[in-house]
């Protein structure tokens, strides 16, 4: 019902050529108000009539002019954002301006053609205000009887550049997209702690996490050009290892003319990240591999380890041992694989591969056939700053 509403509010009753011949109407009704107040009744001479008559044709004129060349009456259901708002302005001032100087000239040819400055003003303003308001007023009422009452999804915005403003500017007020942007991100240092269009610039750092865990934020869209920036680089790898979900989109000179439809979004894949060919792995020959074998997952309740868990639970092994020094997100997984693979033998074990003996018992006890190590310190940047602990593990644990 909501989408046969949608398209006969969009094809019928708000077609364009309906919205031209409204936002005309407001013009002839911003002139007859304004002048209504400024003479009243009995001041509206016949003189002032045809005088306020020809001012009329003259906004009507140049403004459907300036309406078309920057087609404020394009898509206002769906794309009624700032950006749309402002457009309107443009194009008011832009026809009130050709007004006024048509006007001037006239009155070198006919002295007597009479215009009050603050009538004109006013009619100006009236005329901004009703269009704007209606553009408001339009999108409320059309979301209340389509139901669109979605829950807007937090995201971030990687890159403060033209590009990343862009991708701000065009997901502000655009319902196609449900998306409220609450900050940006930026590597340049100048910029860290700002504010750009209201919210916050932050760096991208571990600190980074805590701000989006208590924003709610669980998606980053990467400016077009901040991806070809650090297409190659590792600063989208933390994202990933938290599980923030990471869109771009195509580049802005593929936009024609704004961001309007989720197909312009595309989501990072983690071979995007990659600077080289994604490798092709034969998965049926590695399933034969571990079918019916003893398989150790070491660092198994880290976001690689747990993910090496699901994929190997998934090829039938005869038993999988767990390794893992962090118990609670060790029993996490153990009530995971409960819950999916009930008849999985599996062993967890709490236990730091750094610690030798304890790993030499582990392994007589255990005998595995096959073992994933991915017991590791990752982020780079916080291990050159703890370098004993990164070599303990990393090294002397492997």
């Amino acid at each position: 019902m909501s989408k046969f509403i949608q398209n006969y509010l969009s094809s019928r009753v708000l077609s364009r050529t309906a919205i031209l011949v409204i936002d005309t109407m407001m013009i002839v009704f911003s002139c007859m108000l304004m002048y209504f107040i400024r003479y009243g009744f009995d001041g509206l001479t016949a003189d002032i009539r045809s005088d306020g008559t020809t001012l009329c044709l003259f906004l009507i004129f140049f403004n459907t002019i300036s309406f078309v060349t920057l087609r404020t009456f394009s898509g206002i259901l769906r794309f009624s954002s700032f950006t749309d708002l402002m457009r309107i302005v443009y194009a008011l001032v832009l026809g009130y301006g050709l007004t006024f100087i048509s006007v001037l000239i006239l009155r070198n040819f006919q002295s007597g053609f009479h215009l009050d400055n603050l009538t004109f003003i006013s009619i100006f303003f009236l005329n901004t205000f009703l269009m704007i308001f209606s553009r408001i007023l339009v999108k409320e009422v059309y979301e209340t009887i389509t139901g669109n009452d979605r829950k807007p999804v937090n995201v971030f915005i990687y890159g403060t550049k033209e590009a990343g403003i862009s991708v701000a500017k065009a997901l502000r007020g655009n319902n196609e997209f449900n998306y409220r942007v609450l900050g940006f991100i930026s590597d340049e240092s100048h910029m860290v702690g700002k504010e750009l269009m209201g919210v916050t610039i932050y760096e991208n750092n571990e600190n980074l996490f805590r701000v989006l865990v208590s924003k709610n934020v669980r998606t980053i869209i990467v400016s077009p050009q901040k991806m070809q920036e650090i297409k190659n680089s590792a600063l989208l790898a933390n994202f990933v290892d938290h599980d923030i979900s990471l869109l771009t989109t195509v580049p802005i000179n593929e936009w024609d003319g704004a961001l309007k439809s989720r197909e312009q979004l595309k989501d990072i894949q983690i071979e995007d990240l990659l600077p080289r060919e994604p490798i092709s792995i034969n998965m049926l020959e590695i399933a034969s591999n571990i079918e019916g074998k003893r398989v150790m997952i070491t660092g198994a309740a880290g976001s690689i380890g747990s993910e090496i868990v699901r994929q190997v639970a998934c090829f039938n092994p005869n038993s999988i041992i767990l390794i893992d020094q962090a118990e609670t997100p060790l029993h996490d997984l153990k009530l995971e694989l409960k819950d999916k693979w009930r008849d999985l033998r599996t062993e967890i074990i709490v236990a730091n591969v750094s610690n030798s003996s304890r790993m030499d018992k582990i392994f007589s006890k255990t005998r595995p056939q096959y073992i994933f190590h991915a017991a590791a310190y990752k982020h780079v940047p916080m291990m050159e700053v703890n370098v004993s602990e990164a070599i303990q593990t990393n090294v002397l644990g492997t």
